[in-house]
């Protein structure tokens, strides 16, 4: 017997376990409408509260997933797979990762998104990039993945839409930080994909949503549980996120950076690093490399050789954009009309860094959103980011900032020498990946 929304809610409110049916059932309400947003509140408070069960998070997931369209890839001749990160500050791997894995034999349908608090958004990146379609019909997506072997396009209207309203809910209920909410939410979509496996970047440090080791492990552990739980084979690296991933922040730099990488001129550094990474972690997940290490020498030659780059070139060219991109980048990437170099006020080594407040200030700067409608400069941001570690000085910038306006430029060089503490002795260095969960 199908329980009514509110007896749904009741029983969750006074902590028993919901069975599959009755939480098939909600979701299907919420998404029809028949569910009233009043009763989803409810709902999501009462798992705020009480939390949810494993079986409960798999079937809250499932239910979300099979809201709208889930994807078929029928006569593609190698795996599905796809990586999700949990955001931060110059977290462009998806640029190189997606053109990487096609190179060596794999499809990657990736759906993405925009930025979100003080995180940049993969589509606001791509936005830079004149022509390039983040919101292409169903036909043009899967041709794309066909053709080029990887397209990197925004959630579309049948994928997932009951995560949609939820989220909306959550938002201004306070019950976004839910972990049982957020797995079911990240999951639902990238399930909608169709995917055989996923690799999740999950950050934490003071450029990530979960500040704290724990909180990160505690998120990456259900994100990996529920979704192997789903049928979906899936691994998370923990990662650090205490200094920006690139030396830039902000879309069109950011762009820049995996231009550099694509192109070979940019072969070291922690962006580069965790590219890798992840990539070997899918491509042995699925066979594709006998081992880590037999992925990772993949990748590195899907990059060396130039494959990488070609199949970039054919996504943007196939969604929209120019066909000469990647050999004419700074033609189509136009700058900011100010920029400046930002030096500290003492000499030393960085030893911290407020990575969100870098972040904060691209907002400030108008490359990201204060408000949903907000447009975005994709030109202004930072490049030459001190890392922790460097040796900085009167005479050693800790970033470059580019800015719409000389005013714009003082007010973001001001908050980035707030986001740097400069000490007398070289810091010991961070682990970039500090754990895996899953095979």
């Amino acid at each position: 017997m199908t329980l009514l929304p509110q007896e749904v809610i009741r029983r969750k409110r006074d902590g028993g376990e919901l069975d599959a049916d009755a939480i098939r059932a909600f979701v299907e309400g919420l998404t029809s409408g028949t569910v009233k947003n009043e009763q989803v509140s409810a709902f999501a408070m009462a798992v705020f509260f009480r939390g949810m069960s494993l079986d409960e998070r798999v079937a809250l997931t499932l239910a979300m997933r099979d809201s709208g369209r889930v994807m078929t890839w029928k006569g593609f001749d190698g795996p599905i797979i796809d990586k999700h990160s949990t955001g931060g500050i110059g977290d462009t791997v998806s640029l190189m990762l997606a053109p990487a894995l096609a190179a060596c034999g794999c499809y990657v349908p990736m759906i993405s998104g925009r930025g979100l608090g003080h995180t940049g958004g993969t589509l606001d990146k791509l936005d830079s990039i004149p022509g390039y379609r983040t919101n292409p019909d169903n036909a043009l997506f899967q041709r794309t993945v066909r053709e080029a072997g990887c397209a990197i396009i925004g959630q579309t209207d049948d994928l997932a839409p009951a995560d949609r309203k939820f989220y909306a809910i959550r938002d201004v209920t306070g019950t976004v930080e839910s972990l049982d909410l957020i797995t079911a939410s990240i999951l639902s979509k990238k399930l909608a994909a169709g995917l055989d496996a996923l690799v999740l970047d999950v950050k934490c440090g003071t450029g990530a949503f979960m500040a704290t080791r724990a909180d990160a492990q505690s998120l990456a552990e259900s994100l990996v549980t529920v979704a192997n739980g789903a049928g979906t084979r899936t691994t998370a690296l923990l990662t650090d996120m205490n200094e920006p991933l690139a030396d830039a922040a902000g879309n069109a730099l950011e762009v820049n950076v995996a231009v550099d990488i694509l192109t070979g001129r940019l072969t070291t550094g922690r962006l580069y690093d965790i590219t890798l990474a992840l990539g070997a972690t899918l491509l042995f997940m699925t066979g594709q490399a006998a081992s880590e290490a037999d992925g990772h020498a993949r990748m590195v030659d899907s990059l060396d050789s130039g494959q990488a780059a070609e199949r970039f070139s054919r996504m943007v060219r196939a969604l929209g954009g120019p066909a000469d991109f990647l050999e004419n980048s700074t033609a189509y990437l136009n700058p900011a009309p100010v920029s400046r170099d930002v030096m500290p006020e003492e000499r030393g080594f960085v030893q911290a860094i407020d990575t969100r407040a870098i972040g904060i200030a691209v907002i400030e700067l108008g490359g990201g959103r204060r408000a949903v409608t907000d447009p975005i400069d994709p030109s202004v941001g930072f490049s030459n980011l001190a890392g922790i570690g460097d040796n900085v000085g009167p005479d050693v910038e800790i970033a470059t900032v580019h800015a719409a306006s000389a005013d714009a430029a003082e007010r973001a060089a001001e908050r980035i020498r707030g986001a740097y503490r400069i000490g007398p002795d070289a810091p010991d260095q961070t682990a970039l990946i500090l754990d895996r969960i899953g095979a």
